[in-house]
């Protein structure tokens, strides 16, 4: 049984409310300026790069974070969570989404029964099934190969497979192995998103996979009897066990809906909605389009994660440090982050007792430079949001124009790394006076900085890496028991280019300092100067790590 004491309750917490106001007295200014502060706030693991220096924190407030860690149990907690016990009390059930990703010969406990050999039998299902229909010995009821899948379930069975999905789709090796073949996603229960579904594809090739753990979910199962009409009144009602399959517990229901139960893929209820992406709910998909050989490199990329998030001391452990920022952005210095899972952001504790601090984020952002003419502009000059910003070291798809000054990924991360220095210096009325910039528009023009961001910094973006970007964004879970947020908070996109009135100092003076470097590293092998430590740090790996490109390439345009 938890405690009833609220974290907020404790000494640590109290210590971090205090420091607040320390903290509201400095700005990010001076904070980048000292080194030892910005190199102590950067992490490595497994390719993986993250500078959190530009958030409003000392390393002292880091320490008292920790002590709030340990006050709220968080190692203990992780520990209950991977030993099976039922951490989520209101549902009685262990958390298990680790077991799904595994090594075969881990051993994680439920009940007092190892699940993972479980998970394992399921896993070689998914691939003996999904070889035979993409090499044609499993076809529909004309004989014709199954190339096309739509996948048909709603919130977790929906979201998270789309994402890997979205994110494989321009993946040079993953193209290869998906080419000639389909995969769609419904999950809406608008018959416009059936339409569209649908449209183009042919009953005779097409394969469905409905996900529905109790198979009674109802737009699923709207949907599901939808797609079953399509597939009966154009191929007769015995083809519906040829050409869709299910992934549920209740076999009884498959069965009567006309699926063979051989071909139902199990999951358990110790795998929550938002996690399922690693089971058969998103696996099975997922392989049937691109071979269970990527998926599988998609689950040793989460595991990866899985196993730094159990072991590393909280210090360099990136799920933790991501978590214990977001609580300081939101319930000690008031700034709204993101609502990260479904389940978050409730008022209460799990034991009901109402919290008297804020406990939910608002997340929005975009990917790339999207939205430059929309919501930058309250970031920057409105409100103060913390922002994440995930970059790329190497294009999916890298595209090259002779003549150009840079590569058109190089143009995209000259903001990515321009960005969070904007925000954290901004501009003073001061740089605008000696930019001779007309009195009654400096209000207008001026950016009071000390806006929090951090920098993650990915190698690539291929199966391995998508996996690990899955994990770590929902690696943490809410755990409720300790009465306080340790979630991550959701990228804002690859970089920011902002354009349109006062917003166009960025792009002009910020960006094309970075570009300019990005050209004389590249063609001239110059050092990187002029930037403060952090951007120094970033820009130098990016260009270790992205040598291989050459100084004057050749036209290169997307492969696809």
């Amino acid at each position: 049984m938890a405690s009833t004491t609220l974290i907020c309750d404790t000494q640590p917490w109290k210590d971090l409310k205090a420091h607040t106001e320390d903290i509201k007295k400095t700005h990010l200014r001076d904070l980048m300026n000292d080194k030892e502060r910005c190199e102590s706030m950067m992490v490595e693991f497994d390719g993986m790069f993250l500078d959190y220096s530009r958030h409003c924190a000392t390393l002292e407030t880091m320490d008292k974070l920790y002590k709030l860690a340990e006050a709220a149990s968080l190692k203990q907690q992780i520990n209950r969570m991977y030993s099976g016990e039922h951490i989520n009390s209101t549902e009685n059930r262990s958390v298990l989404h680790v077991a799904l990703r595994a090594p075969r010969d881990a051993v994680i406990n439920s009940d007092g029964k190892n699940v993972v050999p479980d998970v394992w039998n399921v896993l070689d299902k998914i691939k003996d099934f999904s070889e035979k229909v993409r090499n044609g010995s499993w076809v529909g009821a004309t004989g014709k190969p199954l190339k096309d899948v739509i996948a048909i379930g709603i919130g977790g069975s929906f979201l998270g497979p789309l994402f890997v999905h979205t994110a494989l789709q321009t993946d040079p090796e993953a193209v290869e192995f998906a080419k000639g073949r389909q995969l769609r996603f419904l999950a809406n229960v608008d018959p416009i998103d059936i339409a569209r579904n649908i449209a183009g594809l042919n009953p005779e090739t097409t394969l469905v996979v409905v996900v529905s753990k109790t198979f009674t979910t109802a737009e699923t199962m709207l949907n599901a009897r939808t797609l079953r009409e399509w597939i009966s009144s154009a191929l007769g009602p015995s083809a519906v066990a040829k050409h869709m399959v299910a992934v549920s517990t209740n076999l009884t229901l498959v069965e009567k809906f006309g699926i063979d139960p051989n071909n139902a893929f199990a999951f358990w209820d110790w795998v929550g909605g938002r996690y399922s992406v690693c089971s058969a709910v998103g696996v099975l998909p997922l392989s049937l389009q691109y071979g269970f050989s990527i998926v599988e490199k998609f689950l040793k990329g989460a595991s990866s994660i899985d196993e730094h998030f159990r072991s590393a001391p909280f210090e360099k452990n990136i799920p933790v440090l991501l978590g214990l920022l977001s609580v300081w952005n939101v319930s000690f210095l008031g700034y709204p982050a993101r609502v990260s899972m479904e389940s978050n952001g409730k008022g209460v504790s799990i034991d009901g007792v109402p919290l008297p601090y804020e406990a939910g984020e608002i997340d929005f952002g975009e990917p790339g430079t999207n939205g430059q003419h929309s919501f930058y502009q309250l970031i920057h000059q409105g409100r103060v949001i913390p922002c994440d910003f995930i970059g790329i070291v190497k294009s999916q798809q890298p595209v090259y124009l002779k003549g150009e000054v840079v590569s058109n990924h190089d143009e995209l991360m000259s903001n990515f790394f321009a960005q969070p220095d904007a925000l954290a210096y901004g501009k003073t009325a001061e740089q605008l006076l000696k930019e001779n910039v007309s009195q009654h528009l400096i209000p207008h023009k001026t950016f009071s900085g000390n806006r929090p961001s951090l920098s993650l910094l990915l190698p690539s973006l291929n199966a391995y890496n998508i996996g690990q970007s899955n994990a770590l964004l929902g690696c943490l879970s809410s755990w409720q028991a300790m009465n306080i947020e340790l979630l991550l908070k959701v990228l804002f996109g690859a970089s920011i280019l902002l354009t349109s009135g006062e917003l166009s100092w960025v792009r002009y003076s910020l960006a094309t300092q970075v570009r300019k470097q990005l050209n004389g590293s590249r063609t001239k092998s110059e050092p990187v100067e002029g930037f403060n430590f952090s951007t120094t740090t970033l820009l130098t790996r990016y260009l270790q790590a992205s040598s291989d490109i050459p100084a004057e390439p050749l036209t290169l345009l997307p492969r696809i």
